[in-house]
Formats: structure tokens, C-alpha cells, sequence
């Protein structure tokens, strides 16, 4: 499991459009155990249209990651996203396991699902009812244990449980690029002299050579006048 293709693959980016990108799979099955591989060559293209700047990332607490990667399954997403958001132009940015942002494993009991965090995106404001969920209020409500201060939440149902006190909206809006330096022809032009860099006058190395050298020596020698008189005046009986 990981970020769709042309999603967000994490912090900074792969920055590779234009060439290719291998993955190798791992999957197991949850039953058996059994793994198998994949490898995948996946060309990187630029993203049609500019990232939407409006995204909303909501926790649906009764499914697993593989669940939602499916097409058919985000359309469905979408079209219950769409009845709170109050837009039409909504698409699916990630979809990320929640026991990589540090979810529990669940207990292997029939209907425990693992949980699935799904990132929307839309150039459209939120819309009130989202607003109201991520409120200060409704965080306040959330941290007394209560549902959040909206009215919105049967277009989800039955197909997914929203956690809505983890609902998270961010405004991404993209930043200046700093213009890139203005390659020349490479040849001189006409008339212009290459000027090459001042001489640096060179310098005396001589006190640092000698300091260098014998300052070693010294050592080396007082270290052998130490250890001679050790030797042969603190004998015993001499």
C-alpha cells in the first residue's frame, strides 16, 4: 500500500517527472502469511492542472488500506465526500494505511478494520459543515469525548465511518519559484578580455613548517630523556 500514482508520496517529493521509477512490492496474506512480490515500473508524468489548494483528509475507521485503492471504491468516497463538501471537481490525492501514521494493529475479531486516512482535494472552499468539524469548538468537544459540532454526517453511511475528530483541512497554495540563472551562448563575446582572478601574493610558510617539525621533535626528545633517567638512575641499588 502506498500513495496513488501522482499523489503525494511524502515529505519533499520524488521531483522525477520525465523518467522512470522502480518499486517492488511486498504483500502477505493476513490469513496465511503467505508474501509475495511485485515489481512495478511506474513512468512519472506532471499532474494534470495545478495542485487544488482546498484538501481535507479524512479517517475512515471501517476499512483497510487495500480496500480503497480500488477506482470503483474512491468514486464511491468521492460521491459521499461530495455531499458535504458541496462540490463536483473532488479527487483523491492519497490513501494511506492508518497504522503508518502510528495506528494500533487491530485484534484479529471479525469487522475490525485497521483504518484508512483519505486526503480530497478541491479548488472550492470547504464548505460550512466541514468548517464547523474542524472548528476550535468542535476540537474542544472531541477532547471531552463527543461528536464534533456538524450536521452532516449520514452521507458517508452506511459505506464508510468517518472519525471526524481526526478530520484535518489544509489551504496549499504554491510558492513562488525562485527564477534559475540565465545560461549564455558559452562564447566570449566581441572585444571582451578574459580577466583572470587577482594573484593572491604567496605567503611564508617557513615559521609553520619549522613549528611543524620541531615542535614533534622536542616532545619526542624530552620523552626520551624521561624514560633514560627512568631506566638507568632510578634502578634499584644505583
Amino acid at each position: 500500500h502506498g500513495p496513488l500514482p501522482g499523489g503525494d508520496p511524502g515529505v519533499g517529493g520524488w521531483h522525477l517527472q520525465g523518467s522512470l521509477l522502480g518499486l517492488q512490492v511486498l504483500a502477505y496474506n493476513r490469513h496465511t502469511y503467505e508474501t509475495v512480490a511485485q515489481r512495478l515500473v511506474i513512468t512519472i508524468v506532471p499532474a494534470p492542472g495545478d495542485e487544488p489548494p482546498y484538501q481535507g483528509e479524512f479517517l475512515v475507521g471501517n476499512r483497510n488500506v487495500e480496500e480503497l485503492l480500488p477506482a470503483a471504491a474512491r468514486e464511491i468516497f468521492l460521491q459521499a465526500t461530495a455531499g458535504v463538501w458541496e462540490r463536483d471537481d473532488l479527487h483523491v490525492i492519497n490513501v494511506t494505511s492508518a497504522l503508518d501514521r502510528g495506528g494500533r494493529v487491530p485484534l484479529p475479531i471479525e469487522g475490525r478494520k485497521e483504518g484508512v486516512y483519505v486526503k480530497v482535494g478541491s479548488h472550492g472552499a470547504f464548505s460550512p459543515c466541514l468548517a464547523s468539524a474542524a472548528s476550535p469548538q468542535s476540537r474542544f468537544r472531541c477532547s471531552l469525548g463527543q461528536q464534533p459540532l456538524a450536521s452532516c454526517y449520514d452521507t458517508f453511511a452506511p459505506h464508510f465511518t468517518i472519525r471526524w475528530c481526526n478530520l484535518t483541512l489544509l489551504q496549499v497554495w504554491p510558492s513562488p519559484t525562485a527564477p534559475g540563472p540565465a545560461w549564455g551562448s558559452g562564447v566570449l563575446e566581441e572585444g571582451g578580455d578574459f580577466q583572470p582572478p587577482t594573484e593572491v601574493p604567496p605567503g611564508d610558510l617557513l615559521p609553520g613548517y619549522l613549528v611543524t617539525l620541531l615542535v614533534p621533535l622536542a616532545v619526542a626528545a624530552l620523552l626520551c630523556l624521561l624514560l633514560g633517567h627512568l631506566m638507568c638512575c632510578r634502578r634499584e641499588g644505583v
